[in-house]
C-alpha cells in the first residue's frame, strides 16, 4: 500500500511537470506570435489542459480534471508568466523542457488509457484516449496559432504516446499487474520519444505533389 501510495506521488509531480511543460511551450508560441497576456494565459491553459479535457468530456467524467482541480490551472498560469517575465531564462530551460515534456507525454499517454478503461470503455477507445491526452493541447495550441500541427509533421511524438497507451491496453487484456504494467508503459513512451529526439527519427512524409519527401533539415 505504501509503495503504491508513492508511486501515485511520484506520477502526480510528473503530471504537473509535464502540465508545466506543455504549458510553458503553449507561451512561448503564443508570445511569438504577439498576443497579449490574457491570450498568453489561454494559449498555455489550453496546452496544458486541452487533452485531458477531452479525454474527460468523451468518457463522461464531469467536470474534467483540468477544470476542476486547481492544481493544473495554478501550473499552467505559473509557466506562462516565467514566459512573459523571464524572457532570457525560458531560452536556458529548453532542453529541461523538452525532458519534462517527454515524461508528461508519457504520463498523460498512460492515465489516458488508464482512466478509460477505469470509465468501462473499450480497447480501442483506451488507446485512442491515451494518444489524445497527450498531444491534444499540443494540437490546439498549432491549430489557434494558425499552423499545421507540429505533431503531424515530423518527429516520432504521437507513436510514442500510442505506445504506452497500448502496453497499458495489453495489461489489462491479459491481466497483468498495473503496479508494473503503468511504469512500464511510460518508460517505453518515454525512451522511444527521447531516441527519436536524439537519433531525428521522423516518418516518412511527401511534399505536395504526393511524392515522398527527403529527411527535414533542422532549423
Amino acid at each position: 500500500m505504501t509503495t503504491l501510495v508513492n508511486l501515485n506521488a511520484v506520477y502526480s509531480l510528473i503530471d504537473l511537470a509535464g502540465t508545466f511543460a506543455f504549458a510553458m511551450s503553449g507561451a512561448l508560441a503564443a508570445r511569438s506570435k504577439g498576443l497579449d497576456v490574457f491570450g498568453i494565459m489561454v494559449v498555455a491553459f489550453t496546452v496544458a489542459c486541452g487533452g485531458g479535457i477531452i479525454r474527460d468530456v468523451c468518457i463522461g467524467a464531469i467536470p474534467p480534471a483540468g477544470l476542476s482541480d486547481w492544481r493544473y490551472l495554478t501550473v499552467a498560469l505559473i509557466a506562462a508568466f516565467m514566459v512573459m517575465g523571464l524572457g532570457p531564462l525560458t531560452k536556458r530551460l529548453k532542453r529541461p523542457v523538452l525532458l519534462f515534456d517527454a515524461l508528461g507525454l508519457s504520463l498523460f499517454a498512460v492515465s489516458g488509457a488508464r482512466k478509460a478503461l477505469e470509465f468501462d470503455h473499450n480497447y480501442q477507445v483506451a488507446i485512442l484516449l491515451g494518444m489524445i491526452t497527450a498531444i491534444g493541447g499540443g494540437v490546439l495550441r498549432d491549430v489557434l496559432m494558425n499552423r499545421v500541427p507540429v505533431v503531424f509533421e515530423k518527429e516520432i511524438y504521437a507513436s510514442a504516446a500510442l505506445l504506452g497507451a497500448a502496453i497499458v491496453v495489453l495489461g489489462s487484456y491479459f491481466g497483468w499487474n498495473s503496479e508494473w504494467v503503468f511504469p512500464i508503459g511510460i518508460l517505453a513512451a518515454f525512451a522511444l520519444r527521447m531516441l527519436g529526439l536524439h537519433f531525428h527519427w521522423e516518418l516518412p512524409a511527401f511534399n505536395k505533389e504526393g511524392e515522398r519527401s527527403g529527411p527535414r533539415k533542422e532549423g
